[in-house]
């Protein structure tokens, strides 16, 4: 079933797919505590409680929140939704699972939006405005043993998101690899990018990568 799209809600793209497949390559254990991190449409999230999964999805965009919830009752699945900055709604909460497809698209503007559908992807400078907090804050989320699956563009530097992860004890690896027909977004400022070197003269690709760290036990 393809989750309802809201207008201004992120609709489920090449990033979201991957992580979808990510996750079900996971191995969890019997009624898994999941937590998914910007949840927009509710797809990752629901893909999780097709396992069996028992989940939590926050997003800071009440739009999003609504959407998560409208899917979850479409396809009658639990699935328990919370409004919040990142991490904040489950401060004190751990998981066996924690799943994001954040904002990590590099923007001309240092902040990210604070409203409208570019809230969605921009990230700001470097495209790490997102990220970098998910990396400080996800490690105490998770149980011994317990797994971090994180999709991002290769233009926003997996290599960093590595280097903070296991930095912060985790077992952090790149596991999966698409690369894609640059989209809309980057296609509006390739000038930007190159000028930056993040984009190739001619080059009409993206890709995109999941993360995968492991708390060891």
């Amino acid at each position: 079933m393809t989750p309802l799209a809201l207008p201004g809600v992120y609709a489920p793209q090449h990033d979201t797919d991957l992580l979808v497949q990510s996750l079900r390559q996971e191995p969890l254990p019997p009624h898994a505590h999941v937590l998914d991190i910007g949840t927009g449409t509710g797809a990752v999230a629901l893909a999780a409680a097709r396992l069996g999964a028992k989940v939590t999805a926050v997003d800071i965009s009440w739009r999003a929140v609504l959407n998560a919830k409208v899917n979850a009752a479409l396809a009658r699945l639990p699935l328990r939704v919370m409004r919040g900055n990142l991490l904040a709604p489950v401060s004190g909460r751990s998981f066996d699972l924690v799943l994001s497809n954040p904002p990590y698209v590099p923007s001309p503007d240092a902040d990210c939006p604070r409203r409208g559908a570019a809230r969605s992807w921009d990230a700001g400078y470097d495209g790490r405005l997102l990220l970098d907090r998910i990396c400080r804050d996800a490690p105490a989320l998770l149980r011994p043993g317990g797994v971090l699956l994180l999709v991002q563009s290769a233009l926003s530097g997996a290599e960093e998101t590595l280097r903070l992860l296991r930095a912060a004890g985790l077992n952090a690896d790149v596991v999966e690899h698409r690369s894609i027909a640059v989209g809309p977004v980057l296609r509006s400022r390739s000038s930007w990018l190159r000028s930056r070197g993040l984009l190739e003269d001619n080059d009409g690709k993206e890709e995109l990568v999941i993360i995968r760290a492991e708390r060891l036990l």
